[in-house]
């Protein structure tokens, strides 16, 4: 059965997430040019820091006493337990706390605290904060998305031969993933302006929402990851889909923002399409 969510109660959520954001930024900026302890996770390039893990035990701490009915996704309360990701219908706060550990690790900027908020399944809030720059995206479900107060709008372009493409290589080395990344690279490098990459998925697709970059694929990508960063595209007037073209599953671990669906579908073609699982 649907949750019915009053306008006051998402603009209470909508606070708190910037006020999380804000919470954890301050928390980030003190580290960040400091000495870290890193751990790995899933493979040598799997970052994790302490930074990552205080982040989140704040986070969900926060929300657990203002919203104790309230689901929580969070990356590292995953890593930790292990448990499958289940998204339900109640209203869930999925977190990254950091998103861009290894940027963080080397003290590269852009780092981002990302946060969503679902309900029904849906996104509705998405918050994402780069506190070394300094900037804050926004957005709520049909209110448009914005970067520190100024209404984003992505770009006009509709050709890939004239487009800037966000890619990542992700943090898997296994072999044959490996090889279809570098096919994708070098076929979409060969049909596109170029390829950028910023280290983390929520600023991709922040680029892509302020117009920067027309489009972005990613596969192994987690829902902590894009929750916040599809909604704020969305809003912006951009397009999430599957990198098959269909419908996007943000639990399916892969992802194509761009945009305009012109972009979309000039890309799927080019793809070697990798089955990740899901969260």
């Amino acid at each position: 059965m649907s949750v019915q969510i009053l306008d006051h109660q998402l603009e209470d959520y909508f606070n708190t997430a910037v006020e999380l954001a804000k919470k954890a930024g301050q928390t980030i900026k003190e580290a960040f040019y400091k000495e870290k302890n890193v751990d790995t996770k899933q493979s040598a390039a799997d970052l994790v820091t302490e930074t990552d893990q205080a982040v989140e035990k704040m986070v969900q701490e926060i929300i657990s006493q203002k919203y104790p009915t309230h689901k929580f996704i969070g990356e590292e309360t995953v890593a930790v337990d292990g448990s499958s990701c289940t998204l339900t219908d109640d209203p869930t706060w999925i977190i990254d706390p950091i998103d861009g550990t290894t940027n963080f690790v080397h003290s590269i900027p852009e780092v981002s605290f990302s946060c969503g908020i679902t309900v029904n399944k849906e996104v509705v809030i998405g918050v994402v904060y780069v506190p070394i720059l300094d900037q804050m995206y926004t957005a709520k479900k049909g209110q448009g998305s914005f970067l520190n107060g100024h209404k984003l709008s992505v770009s006009s372009v509709t050709e890939l031969k004239q487009a800037a493409l966000i890619m990542e290589g992700g943090s898997s080395r296994d072999p044959d993933i490996l090889k279809a990344k570098l096919d994708n690279l070098r076929n979409v490098l060969t049909a596109s302006h170029g390829i950028r990459a910023y280290g983390s998925a929520a600023i991709n697709l922040c680029k892509i929402a302020s117009g920067i970059c027309e489009g972005y694929v990613e596969y192994g990508i987690h829902c902590w990851d894009i929750a916040a960063g599809l909604l704020i595209l969305h809003e912006a007037g951009g397009v999430v889909k599957d990198t098959t073209g269909e419908e996007v599953d943000i639990m399916r671990r892969r992802i194509t923002g761009a945009c305009s669906v012109n972009i979309v579908n000039q890309l799927v073609p080019l793809l070697t399409q990798l089955d990740m699982g899901r969260d």
